[in-house]
């Protein structure tokens, strides 16, 4: 088939499915291989875009496989929460759904296999030995055990697997070459003697393959033709293919590499984001200020927005760091064209209109979304007591100022009337507990009849009569270091301790009350409330008679800046 290509990835299946290439004839077969030892986060999701849309676009398929090969933190909750983040991006594996610990016998075979043809040898380093013995760019590696006869090294590694060694006493290495510039060509270990139970084996196996040994032949054993991977694993394409030619395997898969992505403001790695887990820094893999996919999620993040995000990064050979501001900025397009406008008051203010009549409300009609006319309309209450945001009055006003004020500028209440500030109630303290105003009655809608150029700000606001309570989370990043993880950096000495601000007593306009309650394993419907930012229920705490929401992105855009 013809296809256009984007990147060097795509050059290279083109290539292989061309006349004469490697897979002329055959289906693109890729694979997305996560340990599940933790949850997927933003870097993942580059990565099983890249191989779930590669398989796509050539008409082809692509595996989900989890590499449970080390079950020091693997657990059966990860495994769920990755196919759920997996089809929450839009992507599905049909019936090919494996384990890499499914072949653990047939790794077991090959590792015979090498031994039987002097490729391997059972050693008995220690790893402070081991790490003595390594060598340097001009010495090469030593082993005394190199030449162990292979009857030797296949009864020890029988034993091994029959559990009669503790951890640590041997490993099994390939005999490649000790003086190979490449140090992972220098007879690296592919089995190690591990007693620890398997979520999935039990404790069958007390040795384990490391994933340079496994994953080549996990991929073999699928008929995976191009494997795609991320950059660090480059150097390892040497003992990929090495394993793949002197192994008795059924196909021979391609390594191609690729850049991973970085964001700054945050972490990615899985055992630093177990960290702030653990020791409670984070309410859990699916806080909101968590860059994995299920506390994307809960904040309010959308497939289109991810993948938008992913697609815009490209596919290079160079790692980068991206803005965490352009991953906002592609949620923020997404929102801007999807998300409801509705009216919140976050820190609110009692608002009396003196002129309007006592006991009187009205229904004012205001459209769902201006950018989609077929999102369609709903009514808002309007009546004397509002409330607006207590940061929209000042009594004694600072230069520039257009909200309301004793005496200041007319001001429009959002799709309502014009108003203008006659003054203000204060308690024993000092503090404003109510605005005062008057509204011109001709004024509906905001426009006033008369032609007056209005000055003053344009402020949303809420009925009093009809406003539901809501609590509202304020999110910002989790850490105050763009790069916390770099050098010698604790990231735990750079936490934000602004990341969260909750607020209570939050007044929202009544429509929110009947707000569809988010779906497991799917995004929250997105509101604009309009002058705050966008926001979503909570997915974990949001319940009805009880809003929780979470501002997913603020309305500024300081990306494009």
């Amino acid at each position: 088939m013809e296809e256009t290509t984007s990147n060097f990835i795509e050059n290279f299946i083109v290539e292989d499915l061309a006349p004469g290439g490697q897979y002329e004839g055959m289906t693109v077969h890729t694979r997305f291989p996560p340990e599940p030892n933790g949850y997927l986060h933003i870097g993942h999701c580059k990565a099983l875009c890249i191989d779930f849309g590669t398989a796509e676009k050539f008409g082809g398929i692509c595996n989900l496989r989890m590499d449970d090969t080390n079950p020091t933190k693997e657990d059966v909750e990860y495994v769920e929460a990755i196919q759920e983040d997996i089809h929450w991006l839009g992507f599905d594996w049909d019936d090919r759904f494996y384990y890499a610990s499914d072949y653990f016998e047939k790794m077991y075979e090959c590792a015979v296999e090498l031994i039987k043809k002097g490729l391997a040898y059972v050693c008995e380093l220690t790893p402070e030995e081991f790490r003595e013995y390594r060598g340097d760019v001009n010495t090469p590696a030593r082993s005394p055990w190199r030449d162990r006869p292979v009857e030797e090294s296949l009864d020890l590694f029988a034993r091994m697997r029959a559990g009669e060694f503790p951890n640590g006493k041997y490993t099994l290495r390939a005999k490649i070459d000790l003086a190979s510039g490449n140090f992972n060509m220098r007879d690296p270990v592919i089995y190690r003697i591990n007693h620890m139970h398997h979520h999935r084996q039990g404790d069958k196996w007390c040795i384990y393959p490391m994933y340079d040994f496994a994953h080549p032949i996990e991929d073999a054993m699928e008929g995976i033709t191009h494997s795609l991977c991320s950059l660090e694993f480059e150097d390892h394409r040497p003992l990929y293919d090495w394993v793949i030619a002197n192994c008795d395997l059924p196909s021979k898969p391609r390594q191609i590499e690729f850049a991973r992505l970085g964001i700054n403001y945050t972490v990615m790695s899985k055992r630093k984001l177990r960290r702030l887990v653990e020791e409670g820094q984070v309410s859990g893999w699916d806080d909101p200020r968590m860059p994995t996919m299920a506390g994307l999620r809960r904040r309010g993040y959308t497939p289109a927005a991810i993948r938008n995000f992913s697609a815009r990064n490209g596919v290079s050979k160079v790692n980068s760091t991206v803005e965490y501001g352009f991953l906002e900025h592609c949620l923020r397009e997404d929102l801007n064209e999807h998300a409801q406008r509705v009216m919140a008051v976050l820190r609110p203010v009692k608002l009396t209109i003196t002129n309007y009549p006592e006991g009187q409300s009205e229904l004012l009609t205001v459209e769902n979304n201006p950018l989609n006319p077929d999102d369609g309309t709903r009514e808002i209450s309007f009546s004397r007591n509002l409330y607006i945001e207590a940061d929209d009055f000042l009594e004694t006003p600072i230069p520039k100022y257009k909200r309301l004020t004793p005496g200041g500028l007319e001001c429009r209440l959002k799709g309502a009337y014009l108003i203008t500030c006659t003054g203000c109630v204060k308690d024993a303290d000092g503090n404003v507990v109510e605005v005062l105003a008057e509204y011109d009655p001709d004024s509906r809608g905001g426009n006033p009849a008369d032609g007056r150029k209005v000055k003053g700000a344009t402020i949303h606001w809420v009925d009093a009569a009809t406003a539901v309570d809501a609590e509202v989370r304020v999110y910002d990043n989790l850490f105050t270091d763009p790069d916390p993880d770099a050098g010698d950096k604790d990231f735990m000495d750079y936490l934000n301790p602004e990341s969260l601000v909750t607020l209570t007593g939050c007044k929202v306009e009544a429509s929110l009350a009947d707000a569809p309650m988010p779906e497991k394993g799917k995004t929250a419907q997105g509101y604009q409330f309009l002058r705050q930012g966008y926001f979503c229920l909570d997915n974990r705490d949001a319940a009805p008679g009880h809003l929780v929401f979470n501002r997913s992105v603020a309305l500024k855009d300081s990306f494009n800046k």
